[in-house]
């Protein structure tokens, strides 16, 4: 009998650990998935769009190498719901964050406890979770913290409010406040990430990393290479950030090639609205788009969108596929093998990454709120106002303004094909266009309890 039990432990542990390298195998096999955020950069800050004044040459080897996006669109015009709508696949018409919402204490307004991110997801699918950077959708004690939320790590700027200081006194290291002593936060972002991808490396992992740069105050320790050129200082300064940031996403690559991960992960680049006005007619940014930041015209929302997988993505390549922000939920379930939640307004842009056909949205949907800044409970600012919304539909796009002051604005088209830079308003021309526009707008918002129409 103690022989019997003997054979049968024997048995046991020989199916043990003949199966363990298998598991670690299997999950060896999901592709590692980069999203590296940019703040407030316009479509045509980088090289690989245009630029010629600002030098980014390795998110240019990233484009020489990967697929570059020409239509690609962030979630919103200001940050906060931008980034909610990357975190859940929803356009902001049915989103919960629909704009920039600060609260009385530290913190932002928070997701919903029972939201279903791109994060948990992918961790539910033995994927190790990050995020470094400014995460604008909770606080220190809300749901809405990033390790609620789904990511194992996070050392972040919680409150977007406090991301505008590049030399703050503190941030939070998962649930941790970290005092700092007059330290530049980007590159304790980066040092960050690299490490998380040593530490990550025989695992799948997925890293979301929201950097602030270009985001003012114009803020660097050193201005070079621009210190001698004829600019302004907050001119120098903003150039020297994005070089900055782009130095250290070829650190990125480096540090993936040396691991043997690099063929093995997927990394995507991107920017979270447009460019700001200033910096935007100084450089160019937001190429020969109408509007900055704040707008919904396609210079507040046009984004670059830049993506590398080594023996998956042909590199070189340019994609017209119409996206935005929304769509990365289920892109990312999609390259992760699992499926994507049913509910939600994103359509995976996989197929357009390996050139096969690919499913395109009937209308993609914006909307704009004003920023209450300061919130207290019972208080006219505890509700958000709508101030515009978007349409783009094929190539039609609908734009309406002033709502908050004028419920039934008329709203403005554009034929996007003949007139990219919208200074064309078609309207009278076109009324059966405008209704089908106006009807999705009416359909698409949803109001909320801290935004309404």
């Amino acid at each position: 009998m103690i022989k019997t039990l003997l054979t049968s432990i024997g048995i046991l542990v020989a199916l043990v650990s003949c199966s363990k390298p298998e598991t670690i195998i299997e999950r060896s096999k999901k592709p590692n998935i980069i999203y590296i955020l940019a703040d407030d950069m316009g479509v045509k800050d980088l090289g690989c769009y245009g630029q010629q004044l600002i030098k980014t040459p390795n998110i240019d080897k990233m484009a020489s190498e990967g697929m570059r996006f020409t239509q690609y669109y962030a979630g919103s015009t200001v940050c906060a719901p931008s980034r909610g709508t990357l975190m859940t696949g929803m356009h902001t018409g049915n989103g919960y964050v629909k704009g920039n919402f600060a609260m009385e204490n530290e913190g932002n307004l928070p997701l919903p406890e029972k939201t279903v991110t791109v994060a948990e997801l992918l961790k539910s699918s033995a994927y190790k979770t990050g995020v470094m950077g400014k995460w604008g959708l909770g606080g220190p004690n809300d749901h809405g913290h990033p390790n609620n939320q789904g990511f194992d790590y996070s050392y972040c700027y919680l409150d977007q409010r406090l991301a505008h200081e590049y030399y703050p006194d503190h941030l939070w290291n998962n649930f941790e406040k970290v005092v700092l002593n007059n330290q530049y936060t980007h590159d304790i972002f980066a040092e960050e990430a690299l490490k998380f991808i040593s530490d990550s490396k025989d695992i799948p992992f997925f890293l979301y990393l929201p950097f602030t740069i270009p985001h003012g105050k114009f803020q660097i320790p050193d201005d070079s290479p621009y210190s001698n050129e004829s600019w302004t200082s907050n001119q120098k300064n903003y150039a020297a950030m994005i070089t900055r940031m782009d130095k250290d996403i070829g650190r990125i690559f480096s540090l993936l090639d040396s691991l043997e991960l690099d063929e093995n992960t997927v990394v995507f680049f991107a920017s979270d609205n447009g460019g700001v006005k200033g910096m935007s007619d100084f450089f160019g940014s937001n190429e020969s788009f109408r509007g900055y930041k704040t707008d919904l015209y396609e210079g507040g929302i046009r984004a670059p969108l830049i993506a590398r997988w080594p023996g998956k993505i042909t590199g070189g390549t340019i994609s017209e596929h119409v996206s935005a922000f929304w769509d990365v939920l289920p892109t990312f379930c999609e390259i992760a093998g699992i499926h994507s939640p049913e509910n939600i307004d994103g359509i995976s842009f996989l197929p357009a990454l390996l050139n096969q056909n690919q499913n395109e949205h009937d209308f993609l949907v914006w909307e704009y709120f004003h920023y209450n800044y300061s919130w207290k409970p019972g208080s006219e600012n505890a509700r958000n106002y709508l101030l515009s919304q978007a349409v783009r539909m094929g190539n039609w796009k609908g734009v309406r303004n002033n709502i908050k002051d004028n419920q039934n604005e008329s709203i403005e088209l554009f034929d996007l094909i003949k007139d990219g830079g919208e200074q064309n308003n078609v309207a009278e021309q076109f009324p059966e266009i405008v209704l089908k526009i106006q009807q999705i707008m009416e359909s698409e918002h949803k109001d909320s309890e801290y935004f309404k129409k």
